[in-house]
């Protein structure tokens, strides 16, 4: 099916399933711990080995040789594997550093070897004995210091976000030096990690020269590709099987060292392998979000319209990696005549830098929203006036193309009068609760909307159970609750009738999850195959297709009414394709994130006290997996603009806080009460099911509205995230 058309009536817009707030069909199996995840899966093939992967101590340079002797003849050892035992290996061209490294090491924590033995401790003493003679090259490390290098690049995150090397619309220096109202800030976020649940994590067995693989990964399409690329083995060859996802946030939308060291130890064992990477493995192993430094300059007429709007952002990655798209939000959030962005990238030898949550606007709009408050102070306005002052209807650099959905303003104007807006005392360090400093923040909130293309098989038996097969991943967010909604609906029966399954790349290609298109792309890939399904059913029946209904159990048209049971078994597949709608109109999703946080007057200790989301992002398919997928946002958008930092040692190139006891994450104790508000849209353009994506919305904007609620609680402004307690109390008020 090509979705080349706005989206009419379809039996979607019953919302008899679709839409409701249904617990999610895998929850009962993750609360009662019988989900199988990839390292668990004890169950899928016998004789398994442990593997334990060796990381390199350097950061940079070359292996001079191995002693491997002593972990040979360590006790339960199978097998050992380097580069020099390895075979040819490729490189997948999504990826930035090989992930077997040797001779050459590009960053710390390489993958280098890997042992196989019959336990897993035995696997990780041995580890232990390989002696490595390094040639140790000069590194970069450090990205303020290699600003000066950093060259302007043009990429995209592949998840929506995008920018130009540079960009300017109008005469943003004239402009912006005559405006009588301006800030030009520098903002600087820094390295972060995933710290996901479920570390990446992998079984491999072969059978011949057939790979089968029970793995972690975000991406069943991708992974197989990548593997066949590592490897240089026939796509066809590899099997990906990943049903539960323990979390991943970008750090498993391509394989990692855990999958290709898992088939090599595999093969050299001569029987399955499983690897998990360990906790310190995580952070320096496998990606990371780049730090950033960001300089804002916005100025506006005394009126408060904004005359000119230039953001320029520097990070750094690996030779041959990307930059972050920081700069991508600044394009369309906002009106102005006078734009420019600039995007730089700087060679770093640290760990890879590649997609983390909301990958661009995340840490991009932790400054611009922080300046757009900034401004708005200078002004003399309120932040939510300011922001509603300079909306726009059209894409600021090309006005000819207008938004398909957008209402920030109503986002904006609810969220105010639900948190209490009006109650803020706009001047900062004025509001006492005992020994607190309390204030008020807000940000917009933005992402931009991204489809895939996505196929699924849908099955009808003699029972009337429909089965739906698609090789989409949940990793948290709820597809299969989603998905099975979706056929419900479609096809006219309860969700307890909707058989789901997903993650294995035997069944048709979908999105995959990531970026927020995965649930509005792997529900309309099962709306086609559902739609494909429905119009044999209707000539089977005889039936005419246009008219024909299935609800209730039954298939009804032209006054007749024959049970689903009836039909026998059929089944059907297709693939939902897109055109060039998103081309015509620009599709972005928006909201509003409010704060409250207190700050003692005394220690500068912070502590949020309340949050508040009001999202317009198309139809939400579900509102509970929905709200969950917000308020986990802005929990993760607490822990990056209050704690999370990895930090980097500009000596030896390695994050050094590399574990969960000094990678600083919130606990239940520092998040409060949050409430998510989802208004009422249907977006036609976007797809079938006239959805979007809510996941990384709800993580855009926060950081800056905590930011805001901080300075407005105690007058001090951090531009250098994490805000902590050292750079805001030396500001604080005076007290005897």
């Amino acid at each position: 099916m090509r979705f080349d058309q706005p989206a009419g009536t379809n039996p979607i817009d019953r919302m008899k399933v679709v839409g409701q707030p249904i617990d999610r069909i895998d929850g009962p199996l993750k609360v009662c711990g019988v989900a199988p995840y990839a390292y668990e899966r004890h169950d899928v093939v016998p004789n398994q080995a442990y593997g334990f992967i060796l990381g390199s101590a350097i950061a940079k340079g070359r292996i001079r040789s191995f002693d491997l002797a002593d972990a040979k003849s360590a006790p339960g050892v199978i097998a050992i594997v380097t580069h020099e035992n390895a075979g040819k290996l490729g490189k997948p061209k999504a990826i930035t550093a090989n992930l077997m490294g040797g001779p050459e090491v590009e960053h710390f924590d390489q993958a280098i070897a890997i042992v196989v033995a019959e336990t897993f401790e035995q696997a990780r003493a041995a580890a232990k004995l390989i002696r490595v003679d390094y040639a140790r090259a000069q590194g970069q490390f450090d990205l303020r210091a290699a600003i000066p290098s950093a060259k302007p690049v043009s990429d995209s995150s592949g998840e929506g976000s995008a920018s130009p090397g540079r960009i300017e619309i109008g005469d943003f220096d004239a402009a912006f030096a005559r405006a009588p109202v301006k800030v030009d800030v520098e903002y600087t976020t820094p390295d972060e990690s995933h710290a996901m649940m479920e570390p990446q994590a992998t079984i491999a067995a072969w059978d011949g020269d057939e790979l089968t693989l029970w793995t972690s990964n975000q991406m069943i399409n991708w992974a197989v590709r990548d593997v066949s690329q590592a490897l240089l083995i026939p796509r066809e060859k590899v099997r990906v099987i990943s049903p539960y996802v323990g979390g991943g946030f970008g750090s498993k939308l391509w394989i990692r060292s855990d999958v290709v060291m898992a088939a090599l130890g595999a093969r050299a064992a001569k029987r399955p392998v499983k690897v998990a990477l360990t906790r310190q493995q995580v952070f320096n192993n496998t990606t990371h979000r780049p730090a950033t430094v960001q300089r804002l300059r916005i100025a506006a007429n005394k009126d408060g319209r904004i005359v000119a709007i230039g953001h320029e952002s520097t990070s750094g990655d690996l030779p041959g990696g990307g930059p972050e798209t920081a700069t991508s939000q600044t394009r369309l959030l906002y009106a102005g005549a006078n734009r420019m962005v600039e995007m730089k990238l700087a060679v770093l030898d640290l760990p890879e830098a590649n997609a983390m949550r909301a990958p661009g606007e995340a840490p991009g709009m932790m400054a611009l929203e922080a300046a757009v408050d900034e401004l708005a102070e200078e002004l003399g306005m309120d932040p939510v006036e300011f922001r509603v002052l300079n909306d726009t209807q059209v894409d600021p650099e090309h006005p000819e193309r207008r938004f398909s959905e957008r209402n920030l303003i109503g986002c904006l104007r609810q969220g105010a009068e639900r948190f209490g807006w009006a109650k803020r005392n706009p001047k900062p360090g004025q509001v006492r609760d005992g020994r607190w400093l309390v204030g008020m923040g807000v940000a917009a909130a933005f992402r931009n909307n991204l489809t895939m293309r996505s196929g699924a098989r849908v099955a009808v038996d003699g029972r009337g159970i429909v089965t739906i097969s698609t090789d989409m991943t949940d990793i948290g967010t709820g597809s299969y609750t989603v998905i099975a909604q979706t056929a419900a609906e479609m096809m006219g029966v309860p969700v307890s009738q909707v058989v789901v399954r997903l993650g294995d790349s035997t069944f048709p290609v979908s999105s995959g999850s990531g970026g927020q298109w995965g649930g509005n792309s792997a529900t309309a890939g099962v709306y086609a195959a559902c739609a494909k399904l429905r119009d044999q059913v209707a000539a089977k029946l005889g039936f005419n297709a246009t008219d024909v209904e299935f609800a209730d159990g039954q298939v009804r048209s032209g006054g007749r009414s024959v049970p689903l049971t009836d039909v026998g078994e059929m089944s059907a597949e297709d693939t939902l394709t897109y055109g060039d709608l998103g081309k015509k109109q620009q599709q972005s999703t928006f909201g509003a994130h409010f704060v409250e946080a207190g700050v003692d007057a005394l220690t500068g200790e912070i502590r949020v006290r309340r949050m508040l989301a009001v999202c317009a992002a198309g139809r939400i398919l579900n509102p509970k997996t929905a709200r969950s997928q917000v308020i986990g946002a802005m929990t993760m958008g607490v822990g990056a603009t209050l704690m999370e930092e990895a930090v980097v040692d500009t000596r030896f190139g390695c994050f050094i806080n590399h574990d969960l006891a000094e990678y600083h994450v919130p606990v239940h104790a520092d998040i409060p009460h949050q409430e998510v508000i989802f208004l009422d849209e249907a977006d036609p353009q976007s797809s079938p099911m006239k959805a979007k994506g809510v996941g990384e919305l709800g993580l855009c904007g926060v950081g800056a509205a905590v930011a805001n609620a901080v300075y407005n609680a105690c007058g001090v402004r951090v531009r250098e995230y994490p805000i902590t307690v050292e750079k805001i109390i030396a500001g604080l008020p005076r007290v005897a």
